[in-house]
């Protein structure tokens, strides 16, 4: 067993680990450490702990652990503030010697080392440059020793850091420590769209996180039944249209076109299937659906057609003892309201009559005699021609009647309104009153009647509407003569 820290550099994608050497190394601690490069200063980002020899050759391989030097001090961390400064001022620097020269690279960054062993220039390429010319301008103007250093892509995105598409910062800016290689393949057999902005992250290349889950979407794959292959359901046969691997579910698709999501887990495998396996030497994919399945789905739309297909086979449910439970208890809980209610009712009728018990007894005792509540009486006038209104009876409302326009007729009362209302073939009813004719016309007065006063002008009645009202007209409705 060996003991080790972890370090995290500033320029560096990955943890390095270390000799704590007797050093007391915290989380978040800035430790002097001494590198294949010289001395630098790192941030630990664990406490020390133990892991076995294949741990650590597979970590650092041939090279030996090299210890921690010390903790870093005040004077080393205002050290380290003031090379920084230096770094991001030489920056530009360099960016002005590459583009003078026109060379095919991209500047990433400059540090400065804490040992001041060198000055090391990091930049981005496609392929291999011949950058001798540059080193030496380099080391003029800095007045340092010059160490150049080719990163790809993936590196300059770790070092500058920022964010992805899934709005987290960059996994190889905040825990990745080595890039793994990444193939369309990936992206496949995952179902993503083969679009290069989708699929690829901030570097150009493919997201590193397209690895992640490559192993479980192929495994899934392994043991699912593939797409577009027929199921058998007891709704039916049903056509795999989808899959749902985080939760290794099936998407089905009825004949009747309605869509049901299952468990992968819960499918059985046809005695068809394991023929079919074992002559082809293969694992048996399930292709079954069973009923109890579909029962335990937490669907309306399967369950009722679970109920239809109970119907149509003549098969009646038996009532499950937990919804009987259930009206039960909603009957009772319905039934013990009730009962509250006649209760509160009941005890308020019992609280008026004690009232009035109470209002009573006060008055005997006042001396005042327990005499009914009296009833408003309200008084008629007497109708013309008709004696007052018996006590306690409503008089008889009156019926309008229009008279006649020269004031002889009058309003029929008692009998004479009787008879009015007979028919002229009853006996002993007066003839029906005949429609008036339009005002318009001048009817001669039938024998018996009298007519209007000599004299008199009929009274006109004032037009409303018709046809014939136009320019053209004539006083009737007629058309104008062109007299």
């Amino acid at each position: 067993m060996a003991l080790i820290v972890p370090v995290k550099f500033t320029f560096t994608p990955g943890e390095l680990w270390f000799d704590p050497d007797g050093c007391d190394v915290r989380p978040g601690d800035r430790v002097v450490c001494a590198t294949e490069r010289g001395t630098e200063v790192g941030l630990a980002t664990a406490a020390p702990r133990e892991v076995t020899e294949e741990e650590l050759s597979e970590t650092i391989g041939d090279a030996t652990l090299k210890p921690i030097e010390r903790v870093a001090t005040e004077e080393d961390l205002d050290r380290c503030e003031e090379l920084a400064e230096r770094g991001d001022e030489a920056l530009p620097v360099f960016r002005r010697l590459v583009k003078e020269q026109e060379l095919p690279i991209k500047p990433v960054g400059v540090e400065y080392l804490f040992g001041g062993e060198r000055v090391v220039c990091y930049f981005a390429a496609e392929e291999r440059v011949d950058f001798r010319q540059l080193v030496r301008d380099l080391s003029r103007e800095l007045h340092e020793r010059i160490d150049m250093r080719q990163i790809g892509v993936r590196e300059e995105a770790a070092l500058m850091g920022g964010y992805a598409h899934c709005g987290q910062e960059l996994c190889c800016t905040r825990w990745e420590q080595r890039f793994d290689p990444v193939s369309i393949r990936m992206a496949k057999e995952q179902d993503l769209p083969l679009n290069s902005p989708k699929i690829s992250g901030v570097c150009g290349r493919l997201m590193c996180c397209l690895r992640y889950e490559f192993e479980a979407y192929r495994d899934f794959k392994g043991r699912a039944p593939k797409k577009n292959a027929k199921i058998k359901t007891p709704l039916g046969d049903a056509k795999i249209t989808g899959y749902n691997t985080p939760r290794e579910m099936l998407d089905l698709r009825l004949q009747d076109g309605k869509r049901l999501r299952v468990p992968l887990e819960g499918m059985e495998c046809s005695p068809e299937a394991c023929k079919k396996a074992e002559d082809n030497h293969c694992p048996c994919r399930p292709d079954t659906v069973t009923r109890s399945m579909l029962e335990a789905l937490e669907s309306p739309d399967v369950q009722m057609a679970l109920a239809e297909l109970d119907r149509e086979n003549g098969i009646v449910p038996e009532p499950d003892e937990s919804d009987l439970v259930f009206v039960s208890e909603g009957r009772r809980k319905r039934r013990r309201k009730q009962v509250e209610e006649q209760k509160e009712e009941a005890a308020e009728r019992e609280a008026q009559r004690r009232r009035a018990e109470e209002r009573r007894a006060a008055r005997e005792a006042a001396g005042k005699p327990n005499e009914p509540a009296r009833r408003k009486r309200r008084h008629h006038a007497a109708d013309e021609g008709e004696g007052a209104p018996a006590q306690g009876t409503q008089p008889a409302k009156r019926k309008r009647t229009h008279q006649a326009a020269d004031g002889d007729a009058q309003p029929k009362q008692g009998a004479q309104r009787q008879q009015a209302k007979r028919k002229p073939g009853d006996k002993g009813g007066a003839p029906q009153k005949q429609k008036p004719a339009p005002k318009h016309a001048a009817p001669a007065p039938k024998d018996g009647e009298t007519g209007a006063a000599e004299g008199a002008k009929p009274k006109r009645r004032r037009r409303r509407g018709g046809r014939g009202r136009g320019k053209g007209s004539g006083g009737n409705g007629a058309p104008a003569s062109n007299e």
